[in-house]
């Protein structure tokens, strides 16, 4: 009885507070989770951790977020973990999220990542939802898969690097020209607004590697609860959290 309570007080106090429009998820703690409530098999924590995702959006689409950036695995997660339970986050990948993008038609769909380290049936899965989404007068969704921030960033170079080869240029003119309009340019999903909030779950106090170019100046809230039990509650105190700070910095 007392929850719906707070959520209605917590969005009351949020009235007149400056808003997000993009906030980002590291979606942390699915495995620790599945342990934690007694499943032998650590997997589970990935399907409950990834059908939640579909609240989370729903959370953010009523509070008025309009692109939001969600982590479901790193680079180095696909290369270390054990093969049947990447083969299984791939499944989930096709079959919940992906479909999800294509039933909510609240969401434009990018992907972030090395979609060469995927499986061709999830690559293949998420540029199906890409296309479908495309024209969409929707939010924004960014799934971050196979990623890495610091590879975006070689990767931004490289790219830089090839164009100007392809167009003759010099190594001087190049580093002439280089600032970090280029550079943004030529990230895994450019025109996008950079995060104004930066949420991680688990209790985890680093960035691991997640958007370290996009994130510089962006609010970080770091959450002690694992990703499969955050709450929209726990959402919406991060926005305040947000609000305030940055109403506070206005002054």
């Amino acid at each position: 009885m007392l929850y719906p309570l707070y959520n209605r007080r917590l969005r009351r106090q949020l009235r007149g507070l400056p808003k997000p429009a993009h906030v980002a998820i590291a979606m942390d703690g699915n495995r620790r989770w599945a342990r934690g409530e007694g499943y032998d098999d650590v997997r589970i924590g990935h399907r409950f951790g990834a059908k939640h995702l579909e609240q989370f959006l729903q959370w953010n689409a009523d509070a008025g977020v309009t692109c939001v950036t969600a982590w479901v695995a790193s680079a180095d997660n696909l290369r270390k973990r054990d093969s049947s339970e990447v083969d299984y986050l791939m499944e989930l990948t096709e079959s919940v999220l992906a479909d999800h993008v294509r039933r909510d038609h609240r969401w434009r769909l990018h992907v972030a990542g090395q979609l060469d380290l995927l499986p061709d049936s999830t690559a293949r899965a998420l540029k199906e939802a890409v296309d479908l989404s495309r024209d969409r007068d929707a939010g924004d969704l960014t799934l971050a898969i196979g990623y890495s921030g610091r590879l975006e960033v070689l990767d931004a170079v490289r790219a830089v690097l090839d164009e100007a080869a392809a167009d003759g240029r010099s190594l001087e003119d190049i580093a002439d020209e280089l600032d970090e309009e280029t550079i943004s340019r030529h990230l895994y999903v450019p025109g996008l607004p950079d995060p104004d909030l930066v949420i991680r779950t688990s209790g985890e106090l680093r960035m691991s590697d997640f958007l370290l170019w996009q994130a510089t100046r962006s609010d970080i809230e770091f959450c002690d609860l694992y990703w499969p039990a955050f709450r929209e509650v726990d959402l919406l105190r991060a926005l305040r959290t947000y609000g305030r700070r940055r109403l506070e910095r206005s002054r």
